[in-house]
């Protein structure tokens, strides 16, 4: 764990404790290595622990009454979840599962709990973290919706190109159906999306996407957002 205390620092929840504080809540610690398609936990379980991506992709998602399965949330690297549930000691409100192999940092519900109890300002300046982070998913999440869809793959992809500029292909982290989820999109609006990106030379094909130039993609999305901002002010 040790190369990986960098990360985990830059971690929301984690973001404003001290150094001594952070040993003491990793001490309980332990990394896990699931394979891709492995659960974490289901809904309605003991929540008994909380994680934070170290490596890889993991779904949140709840099973509605018609049996659906509805995605709540994509995590990875850097990421933590599964905290508030750990807060509370109670139970998990969603299932959380794999989607590519990982590396996870999972940390007792019970120590968390010790640790906050035995050292009250730990709970504090997590909470403050934790609030701080909830502002900024809201924000993201406005600014969401005001995107087309076109404008939410490109800002995706974007986000995944391993250059700044000039070409580049990228292996997409999981399948299309739960990319569609994570951008608030159905299935069938994805398709439009990408079929609209070919003129900005995106070409996407089962798991892998070929930008033909990063830049020209980051122009057109800016492009939209502006043209959003300028017809709904």
């Amino acid at each position: 764990m040790t190369g990986d205390i960098e990360l985990i620092k830059q971690t929301a929840i984690f973001g404003g404790l001290g150094d001594d504080a952070l040993t003491e809540l990793l001490s309980a610690g332990s990394v896990k290595t699931p394979s891709r398609g492995e659960t974490l936990f289901l809904q309605g379980d003991p929540a008994n622990a909380f994680f934070v991506v170290l490596e890889g992709w993991v779904k949140i998602y709840r099973i509605t009454k018609a049996g659906e399965e509805t995605v709540v949330g994509v995590f990875t690297r850097g990421q933590s979840f599964a905290e508030a549930a750990a807060f509370t000691a109670g139970k998990f409100p969603a299932s959380a599962e794999c989607v590519t192999d990982c590396r996870l940092l999972m940390i007792p519900s019970r120590h968390l709990l010790d640790r906050i109890r035995a050292r009250p300002e730990i709970g504090l300046t997590m909470l403050a973290s934790t609030s701080q982070h909830l502002h900024s998913l809201m924000r993201q999440i406005q600014q969401l919706k005001a995107h087309t869809g076109a404008q939410r793959l490109a800002e995706f992809l974007l986000s995944l190109a391993p250059v700044e500029s000039g070409a580049c292909t990228i292996a997409l982290p999981y399948d299309k159906a739960l990319i569609a989820g994570q951008l608030g999109m159905k299935p069938e609006s994805l398709s439009r999306a990408i079929a609209r990106l070919k003129e900005r030379g995106v070409r996407v094909k089962q798991n892998m996407a070929t930008l033909s130039d990063v830049e020209q993609l980051r122009d057109f999305f800016e492009q939209e957002r502006a043209e959003v901002l300028r017809t709904r002010g």
